[in-house]
């Protein structure tokens, strides 16, 4: 059922591509700090493993309220990991060693990366594709991100 909301079919398609996108740098960054948080060694491992944990929960309700936003817009969410690698911008692949400082360097660049991506879309929300809701919630979604990667910048200090 189509949604009326006052939105156009064809605006409704390029917000919902767009928070594919979105949800696909989300499920990307999830995966590398699940990774970080499995894998990281070193004399911080425990705070480090309980860090990580925390971020990696964030990172999940996250996904979840992404995906129903694209299908509060009636349309479906991508959900394969295929998918999720054609979509995002970022890399699956880490650059640094399994140390907290090199996965907390490594994510924070994700992160700092998404906000960018984030930013640049606000405005092609409400403005082009008339949509001030998804304006508003990919405002709060980076104003979520900037507080992650400053917790992960406050490691780096």
């Amino acid at each position: 059922m189509e949604p009326k909301i006052g939105i156009s079919k064809e605006n409704l398609s390029q917000v919902a591509h767009a928070l594919n996108k979105i949800l696909a740098d989300e499920y990307v960054l999830y995966t590398k700090t699940r990774n970080a948080h499995w894998n990281v060694e070193g004399p911080d491992f425990h705070s480090k493993h309980l860090f990580f944990e925390s971020q990696y929960q964030e990172l999940d309700e996250i996904m979840d309220s992404v995906a129903e936003r694209i299908r509060s817009l009636g349309h479906y969410a991508p959900a394969t990991l295929k998918s999720f690698l054609e979509l995002t911008h970022l890399s699956e692949v880490l650059h640094s060693k399994n140390d907290g400082t090199g996965f907390i360097t490594e994510l924070l660049n994700d992160h700092e990366s998404l906000i960018i991506h984030l930013r640049e879309n606000i405005n092609i929300f409400a403005n082009d594709l008339k949509d001030l809701g998804t304006s508003d919630y990919v405002t709060g979604l980076m104003e979520t991100h900037e507080k992650m990667a400053w917790m992960l910048r406050s490691h780096l200090r």
